[in-house]
């Protein structure tokens, strides 16, 4: 398919499409410690190019068999495992439920793999990596080692690395006292990567210059093989 065939989502991130997961836990350490909350925020981007969100999905999740629970951890969050009000679900039905709508939203993209888009995302990636490999879940939508960390980009575009002092750079209430729960960090953190990338757009610097050029030079075939 070229260029000119893909939709402006496809077209964008070549074919893939970013993903925006938090997650919170009982610890640092995805092989052993519990994943206790799961959010996912999926992306559309309208016919202009401009990047919104879509959908949100989450869930408590009950801690796998034999998981770590740091107290210290418990702390921070304020997330009480064992509260029965929390309506939590098993890791298996949380990313089923999760993977099915992002598989979907891919092949209506026009999109070849989603790319978890997360703030510090290397965190949130290896606990939902670890989890899907524990519950032997094999479509997988995400990459296995891409990401997006909205860190690194909020460090780039506004010297800010902490996500609510990245917020507030990008004008975007945040409020420390939602904080910690894995859907207002999540739809925090897609507010912020959608903020970022339409800014890139509104200064011009998509589409980049010299693509076209560079496409003239090599072989369209050999250039999207890069």
């Amino acid at each position: 398919m070229s260029d000119s065939e893909k939709s402006l989502f496809a077209q964008r991130f070549r074919s893939f499409m970013p993903v925006v997961i938090d997650v919170e836990t009982a610890g640092f350490n995805a092989k052993t410690d519990a994943l206790l909350e799961i959010c996912a925020v999926c992306l559309h981007m309208d016919e202009e190019g401009w990047l919104h969100i879509d959908e949100v999905i989450d869930f408590p999740v009950e801690p796998f068999e034999g998981a770590n629970l740091e107290k210290s951890a418990l702390e921070f969050t304020g997330i009480d495992p064992n509260d029965p009000e929390r309506g939590a679900v098993s890791e298996q039905e949380a990313l089923n439920e999760i993977f099915k709508v992002i598989r979907k939203k891919v092949k209506n993209e026009g999109c070849n793999r989603a790319v978890l888009v997360g703030h510090n995302a290397t965190f949130d990636h290896g606990f939902v990596m670890e989890a899907a490999e524990r519950c032997d879940i094999k479509r997988n939508p995400f990459h296995p080692f891409s990401t997006f960390d909205t860190a690194t980009l909020a460090g780039l575009a506004y010297g800010q690395t902490v996500l609510a002092k990245a917020c507030i750079a990008a004008d975007i209430e945040f409020d420390n006292k939602e904080a910690h729960s894995a859907r207002y960090d999540t739809i925090k953190t897609a507010e912020l990567f959608c903020e970022i990338v339409n800014k890139w757009m509104r200064m011009g610097g998509w589409p980049p210059k010299g693509v076209e050029e560079a496409k003239e030079e090599l072989k369209m075939e050999d250039f999207d093989k890069i």
